[in-house]
């Protein structure tokens, strides 16, 4: 397999990555990006009782899931600020910076004061952190799937830019596997006084190793050409809202299903698994770390698929699954035997496997080079800021107000509809030569 393609149409020629360093370079941030996001949802019952204390534990936790979703409603902020550097000066200069910024407010989250010793101002930091976390997530991903797939051998886009999405999982798992650990070799009250605080602050040696494989990646990655105006700087934005709002809308509802069901199945549900079906932590944890250790191997598997019968057979049957079997593996996932609840989880896995196998790549083929970084950014941002980060405390709402223990379901059930309509607008991206 060739080692090099060619480079994107109107861009500066810059040093080609091999085939082994795109996906490095994919997962490595992603990693990073997710593992430090991803452990705050957690070890939310824990936050909400540090920093927002309350005699009602599901206040306290509507209170941590709700700076959760606050970091979630920066991502478009970040979108904008990361697209226009990966537009405008290189892909590879906005790679190096979002783990800049992620690996400081992580690390900070794991070491300021709580409520008792600060009070509110503890309560006003944590806000912050999140809020800079938020804006770093809005750069990484989406500008990885593009560097990814514009530098792939056009017939294994599909399966180079689910290495991104792997990325994310590897996080998302790294992290729920460390709670594991923590959970099982700590008591319980030491976990919950300071024991909580150990990943975000293990997040500062992976944050080193991040910067180092980026900033080289950065250094044989394209150059500034000058100075830009403030008119230049908003120029990729302004251009993207002008020339591609239609396709900015199809993707962001086309994400819908993935931003609900990843974030209602992989973080808010060892919150579901405590308090509604009451197994211990550690038992919540281990099926997490289990069913994405099982999505890490279907994420490149169904990427090949992706490219071999093409995007939307496969965004479609992810899709329609999801919209048939939600309310059944619900029920699965109530029940209190480990075994039942892994099956529905592993069920539930599959499902957006075969969705994810196909997403990351259809995001950046929608959008033309020279405004790729920032369109795809802002589609996946608004997406995942309005009902991915939402989707835990919409959980925890909707159980609340009708007592219905399954009420999340109905929640993916609805966002499947909305992504359905959205795959029959687009066309069929595969193997298509990029604009």
């Amino acid at each position: 397999m060739s080692s090099t393609v060619a480079e994107p149409a109107g861009q500066p020629a810059s040093v080609v990555p091999s085939q082994r360093t795109l996906v490095v370079a994919g997962i490595i941030g992603n990693i990073l990006e997710w593992y430090d996001f991803s452990v705050y949802g957690y070890f939310a019952v824990s936050i909400g009782h540090h920093f927002f204390p309350s005699g009602n534990p599901t206040t306290s936790l509507l209170a941590a899931f709700g700076v959760f979703a606050a970091g979630f409603f920066m991502r478009p902020v970040g979108a904008v600020l990361f697209g226009h550097i990966g537009d405008s000066w290189s892909r590879e200069r906005a790679l190096f910076l979002s783990v800049v910024a992620m690996a400081v407010p992580t690390f900070l989250i794991g070491v300021i004061p709580d409520y008792q010793q600060m009070g509110i101002t503890a309560s006003i930091l944590l806000v912050l952190l999140r809020l800079a976390q938020g804006i770093s997530v809005g750069g990484e991903y989406t500008t990885s799937i593009v560097f990814v797939v514009e530098k792939s051998v056009p017939e294994r886009r599909g399966l180079m830019a689910t290495w991104c999405l792997f990325g994310v999982c590897a996080g998302t798992l790294l992290g729920s596997a460390v709670g594991t650990l923590l959970t099982s070799i700590l008591p319980r009250e030491a976990m919950r006084n300071w024991g909580w605080r150990l990943p975000f602050i293990f997040g500062l040696a992976i944050g080193l190793v991040g910067l180092h494989i980026r900033r080289e990646l950065e250094q044989g990655g394209l150059k500034p050409q000058g100075t830009a105006t403030t008119e230049q700087s908003f120029g990729s934005f302004t251009e993207a809202l002008t020339t591609q709002r239609l396709a900015i809308l199809k993707i962001t509802a086309l994400k819908a299903v993935s931003a609900v069901g990843f974030y209602t199945l992989f973080v808010y549900i060892s919150v579901f698994f405590t308090k509604i079906v009451q197994i211990p932590k550690s038992e919540a944890l281990l099926i997490n770390t289990i069913a994405l250790a099982a999505m890490l191997a279907l994420i490149p598997c169904a990427g090949v698929l992706s490219d071999r019968f093409g995007r939307k057979p496969l965004l479609l049957a992810g899709t329609v699954g999801v919209l048939l079997f939600s309310l059944p593996l619900f029920r699965l996932l109530r029940s209190p035997e480990f075994s039942v609840i892994l099956t529905g989880q592993l069920c539930f896995t599959l499902l957006l496997c075969l969705f994810f196998g196909a997403e990351p790549a259809t995001t950046a083929e929608a959008f033309p080079t020279r405004v790729r970084c920032t369109s795809a950014a802002i589609s996946h941002n608004i997406c995942f800021a309005f009902l991915g980060g939402t989707a835990p405390m919409v959980a925890t709402y909707l159980i609340a107000l009708t007592g219905n223990e399954l009420s999340p379901s109905i929640y993916m059930m609805a966002a499947a509809l909305v992504s359905m309509v959205a795959i029959f607008s687009l066309s069929e991206t595969a193997n298509a030569p990029l604009t």
